[in-house]
């Protein structure tokens, strides 16, 4: 770790670029989840009376525990790679050597800056090169990379990664289109703005591929 501090105010609202994988440290599976949904209790309870919340109303009492196994197993579950989905391939019977589109995909993922909601819809396409993969599969695929803290570009290319990986062939392409709460929320409170983001492979790089690509998802 790096002995020069980080000084967030001379940033502003900017989000800086990071690496193309989530940023892990080497030891971040030595605890197990139950350890970390205990530590992560006690911790963000914490947080709450910092802020001078009363952890004895009934209301709030049990917001400590419910934080915690939100953060370890749901929303930010896609860190552990023991999440990660199994994606079986099948052959490709019906050489079908078109595209294959799935698009709309729905995500809800965090911003890694100011630990708020990004949400949107993914929009997938590759060309088979002799295996196919089950629809759901690309879904949970995008939810594995999205259930982490995240900035947009490096999920697009995460996920456009990942299915070239799976299926081998660089014949993919990625489109992201997502609202970030950390400006419609806060910060410039912006709430008509969207962020497009792509990762385009292989033939996807050709303009008449990506165009036929891009006007499939944008028709209704």
């Amino acid at each position: 770790m790096s002995n020069t501090p980080y000084d967030v105010d001379s940033y502003g609202e900017d989000h800086i670029g990071s690496a193309e994988n989530t940023p892990l440290r080497p030891d971040a599976f030595d605890m197990s989840d139950g350890e970390k949904m205990a530590k992560i209790e006690i911790l963000f309870g914490e947080i709450m009376e910092t802020l001078g919340l009363d952890l004895t109303d009934d209301s709030l009492r049990g917001t400590p525990k419910r934080v915690a196994k939100m953060y370890v197993k749901e929303i930010f579950g896609g860190l552990n790679p023991a999440n990660k989905p199994h994606a079986t391939l099948f052959e490709n019977k019906y050489k079908y050597d078109q595209m294959l589109v799935e698009k709309d995909i729905t995500f809800y993922s965090h911003c890694e800056h100011h630990f708020v909601p990004i949400f949107g819809k993914v929009h997938v396409a590759y060309i088979s090169s002799g295996k196919v993969i089950g629809l759901s599969k690309i879904n949970r695929i995008v939810q594995y990379y999205a259930r982490r803290p995240q900035v947009q570009e490096r999920l697009t290319v995460q996920i456009g990664k990942e299915l070239t990986k799976i299926l081998k062939t660089d014949d993919v392409g990625v489109v992201v289109d997502a609202t970030h709460l950390c400006v419609a929320s806060r910060g410039v409170n912006d709430t008509n703005s969207m962020t497009g983001t792509a990762y385009f492979s292989g033939k996807f790089r050709e303009n008449q591929i990506k165009n036929e690509f891009l006007n499939y998802i944008n028709t209704k």
